[in-house]
């Protein structure tokens, strides 16, 4: 492992609700899904507040008493649904303001590594690469097909491992308390964003080290923390 004092930091990023505001999908997606089971949808803010977990783990927390089957079924009608009305809509998840110019920074300066920690498909991750051209920006990308879900830190654990960057280097930046329940369990930098899916006192209440509301905040805090060697805003 490089020594800590030549360490690049890694900037690891969720994907739904902090790079991407994919809620409209994701919501439309897990109505159809329930009610192709003949269940009663959840409200959207009860499937927000799932956003993040693995897919599995996330239907059984709305419907907690359903057996493992149903679960699993529901979980693979919202998969088709996703992919059908992402289609549909043209990709209807735009990037928040500020997240291009953000990326694209970070991933150019040499002091700096970018990662992703979601609970998304790695085909879901792909998909978002490839229409965004981001490509050749991460150096890790954790999803829960390969790492147990959030708030586990199994994610941000693997994203070290393959970095080989020390936790005192890295920082978990996200919207959910799912994130920074994990970035504090790897022993990490955690901040949370405000435009997301959960609220900013309930981030403050599991102990996020920082709140920003924009990505330019995002990039001072980085810089301050960090020493990127960045000038001016994003």
């Amino acid at each position: 492992m490089i020594s800590t004092a030549h360490q690049p930091a890694l900037v690891i990023f969720d994907c739904d609700g902090t790079l991407i505001d994919s809620q409209h999908v994701i919501v439309a997606a897990m109505t159809y899904a329930f009610e192709s089971r003949d269940r009663v949808a959840p409200s959207r803010e009860d499937t927000l507040s799932i956003v993040g977990l693995s897919l599995f783990e996330a239907v059984h927390r709305l419907v907690p008493d359903e057996a493992p089957d149903v679960i699993r079924s529901i979980a693979e009608d919202y998969k088709a649904a996703f992919n059908r009305l992402r289609a549909e809509t043209g990709d209807r998840e735009p990037l928040y303001t500020g997240a291009r110019e953000t990326i694209e920074r970070l991933g150019a300066n040499e002091r700096s590594l970018l990662g992703i920690a979601t609970g998304k498909s790695r085909r879901g991750v792909d998909h978002f690469l490839e229409r965004e051209k981001f490509n050749a920006q991460f150096a890790t990308i954790q999803t829960a097909d390969t790492a147990r879900s959030k708030p586990d830190p199994d994610m941000i654990h693997q994203a070290l491992g393959e970095t080989g960057v020390d936790a005192g280097r890295a920082v978990m930046i996200g919207d959910t308390t799912y994130d920074m329940e994990m970035g504090h369990a790897a022993g990490v930098l955690t901040v949370g964003v405000s435009w997301g899916y959960h609220d900013v006192e309930t981030l403050r209440q599991v102990g996020a080290d920082h709140i920003v509301d924009t990505f330019d905040e995002l990039t001072d805090l980085l810089q301050e923390r960090f020493s990127f060697g960045l000038s001016g805003n994003v």
